[in-house]
Order: structure tokens, then sequence, then C-alpha cells
């Protein structure tokens, strides 16, 4: 079995303009760094398709859908807030983004790769049902195979608030997210009492740690918090929304984890999904803003996922 990886080129197409943090040097340092260290050519490479317009629609206001892709046609440069910066192309590339989460499910489903990494962007889990927010306009996690349980587990800096708001009155979808404490960072949310509603009550898991926390308490809440509450949950696959903006080097994070942080969390998701789910694990970017620490991770993870599928 193998580990899938998807990177495009057009993903490069999303300009957010000078100066902007989630800029297309991002996924050009993980290239290099991949090819670099022998990764690229380890991986099985996966074409990525646009994501259908029905399935951005089961999880974003129609009305919200044709209001994105009419702002990039007409040229505009932002949309919703000044931190979402779009361009022609924007809502093309991020229906590519979002559509890469699932040509990669359709190979970890069917046999050809045990587990697989999506390099995309723009990243998607800060966008609401209604709303772009974080660099964010397409929720990333999609998927339209019928599973009972489905856990996503988000170690970005920040708090995945769209992806909560998407799947929180849901029982099918556990969502876990380690973050920097919403006292201190965007977008304010994510606190421990947002355990999800109605029907999807207590399977949401926030785990706010504050400034300054490294490896070591990162590694404890793995093990004290994170793996337990999957082993209840039994997930039949798990979705990663891999943020690297955790690294001590980010400039638009206050934590201090390693290369090697990010290297045992992975580890951990890896073992926990072959414990649980054959293996069944699919990872899409997220943030990581300091090109050196963003490519180390990115490395650090896709060669765990190597080690699992080899």
């Amino acid at each position: 079995m193998a580990t899938g990886l998807i990177f495009d080129e057009r993903y490069l197409l999303h300009d957010t303009g000078a100066g902007h943090p989630e800029r297309p040097a991002r996924l050009k340092a993980i290239g290099a760094k991949l090819r670099e260290t022998g990764l690229w050519d380890r991986c099985t490479h996966l074409s990525p398709k646009p994501a259908p317009l029905e399935a951005i629609a089961r999880v974003h206001d129609a009305d919200y859908i044709e209001r994105v892709e009419a702002t990039c046609r007409r040229g505009q440069r932002l949309i919703d807030t000044p931190d979402c910066p779009i361009c022609p192309q924007s809502f093309e590339i991020a229906l590519l983004s979002a559509g890469a989460g699932l040509v990669a499910a359709d190979a970890i489903m069917s046999g050809q790769v045990r587990n697989a990494f999506c390099a995309t962007r723009p990243p998607g889990h800060h966008a609401e049902p209604a709303t772009a927010m974080g660099f964010c306009l397409l929720c990333n996690m999609l998927s339209h195979h019928k599973l009972d349980r489905v856990a996503i587990v988000d170690f970005d800096v920040h708090h995945g608030n769209g992806t909560q708001h998407l799947f929180e009155d849901r029982a099918d979808v556990l969502f876990i997210s380690l973050h920097e404490h919403p006292d201190y960072q965007y977008p304010g949310t994510g606190y421990e009492h947002e355990k999800g509603k109605g029907q999807g009550e207590g399977f949401t898991l926030n785990i706010p740690l504050m400034p300054g926390s490294g490896d070591d308490l990162y590694r404890e809440v793995f093990e004290s918090q994170v793996i337990p509450k999957l082993e209840a949950y039994k997930p039949q696959c798990i979705l990663v929304s891999a943020g690297f903006d955790a690294a001590e080097a980010d400039p638009l994070g206050n934590m201090r984890v390693s290369t090697e942080g990010f290297a045992a969390m992975s580890r951990d998701l890896v073992t926990a999904a072959e414990r649980l789910c054959e293996g069944r694990l699919l990872s899409m970017l997220e943030g990581g803003y300091d090109l050196g620490a963003l490519a180390d991770g990115v490395a650090a993870h896709v060669n765990t996922l190597l080690s699992a599928s080899s």
C-alpha cells in the first residue's frame, strides 16, 4: 500500500497579493523540500479534480457559493474580510482544493493508497457556511462516502471554527481541535465548553492551549485526550487538518512546536488509524507561514505517512 500525494501547480494561481502570509511560496517550499528529501518520488501522485457544486452545497449555503463565484469573476480583490484576498481564478482554485480531498478519499476507500496528504490552497477550516474567514473560502473537509463515523483532528494553531460550525450538530462527525487559546489567538472561538449541539452534543472536543506551549504539552494532550477520544469513537476514517503554524518560528502563532513535535503528533494519528480504521487517514494542508518550518513540518508528516504504508 502507498501514500497518496496531491500537489498541483494550479494551486499557485490563487493570488493573495504581495505580503500576504498565505502565499504561493508556501507550496513552492513544500514541493522543494519533498523533492530534496526524496519523499516526492516515494509517494503515489494523485490528480485533483474540482469538487462538484453539489458537494460544496452540502456544507455551504447556495447563496454564498454563488456570491464567492461572482465576486471572484468580477475581479474584486477581497471577500467578506480584509484577510480574504481573491483573484479571478480563486473560486475555481478553491473548488480544486476541496476536490483534492474527494479524490484522495476515493483512493483511500478503494485501496489504491493507504493514506494521503493534500498540499492545497486556499485552506478551508475557517470558512463558515455563509462567510469567508481567515484566508479560507470553502471547506476542504468533504466526503461523498457514506460512513457512520468520521473523525477530524485539527492541530493548526488557530481554531477550526468553520469546520466546527459545519458539523457541530452531527454525531457522524467527531471534531477535535488543538489550538492556541482563543483569549490570545484568532478567531476567538474554540473554548472547552463548545462541545457540539443537538445530536452532535459531545462530538466536539476543543483543547485550547496557552501561548508558549510546546512539544511536551502537545504530547501529553494527545495521550490524555485526543487518542482516548478517538478510541472511544472508533472512526471509520480519520481526517487531519494539518496546520504547521504552531511551529516556534511561525509569525502568526505563539507556540513552540518543533519538527519532531509535528512528527510525534503524526505518528500518534497514524498509529490510531492503523488500530481503529485500517490505516485510513486523509490529511489536508491548513496553515504554516514560516516557509522553512512549514516545509520541515510537512516533510516530517509525509515521512510518517509513508512509514505506515510501506
